[in-house]
């Protein structure tokens, strides 16, 4: 008897769990390393130029743009989201990150060539409504920003392919569909650290 619940107890984790983990994974590290880029390259010069005076003008990625930073910060609170929310839920949260990380990628190339933003400021250095920069430059930090939105697009693709298999939050704790909580066979009472562990990793009570 003891051998059996012993086997029972070390069974390997079913694969269909292994991939939802996996998967999970790799959406938040998506999330995470695109987040990290377009946050930092809004922060960097995307224009340059200069004013009739020689003196040089340059604008950062937050002021050609303000879409990339809000679109990336809606894409952070749908990947916390999924914890929240199953079924259903999970692809909508998923298409909603993977359109705004497009909208990431879509405005950050036309900030890669954009120079309104670096006219204003020229205009406000000058204290000139028609002044305009002067051989105006674009760096490469836009499309590092563009890189950032397609990982966040990518992550959002994810969540509304394998989503469904993802756990939720507090979810092994739960009872069954169907079933009243302590309906059932009655576990063993855990004993050793190990039994401990194995039985709340199964969503048993451990102190029954």
């Amino acid at each position: 008897m003891s051998a059996t619940t012993s086997s029972e107890s070390a069974a390997p984790v079913p694969a269909e769990r292994r991939g939802g983990r996996r998967s999970l994974g790799v959406m938040l590290l998506l999330t995470a390393l695109g987040a990290v880029l377009v946050l930092t390259a809004v922060g960097r010069t995307w224009a340059e130029g200069t004013l009739p005076a020689k003196m040089a003008v340059s604008v950062t990625g937050s002021a050609v743009s303000g879409l990339p930073t809000g679109l990336t910060l809606a894409v952070m609170a749908a990947a916390a989201a999924v914890f929240a929310v199953r079924g259903t839920g999970r692809i909508v949260v998923g298409a909603l990150a993977a359109l705004a990380g497009a909208g990431v990628a879509v405005t950050s190339a036309l900030g890669a060539s954009d120079t309104s933003a670096l006219d204003a400021e020229a205009a406000r250095k000058l204290a000139l409504v028609s002044a305009q920069a002067e051989l105006p430059s674009h760096t490469a930090w836009p499309w590092v920003a563009v890189a950032g939105g397609v990982l966040l697009a990518l992550a959002g693709l994810i969540t509304v392919r394998s989503g469904r298999d993802w756990p939720a939050m507090g979810a092994r704790y739960e009872a069954p569909a169907g079933q009243a909580p302590g309906a059932g066979k009655r576990p063993k009472p855990a004993g050793t650290p190990a039994e401990l562990w194995q039985a709340l990793d199964r969503g048993e009570d451990p102190t029954g």
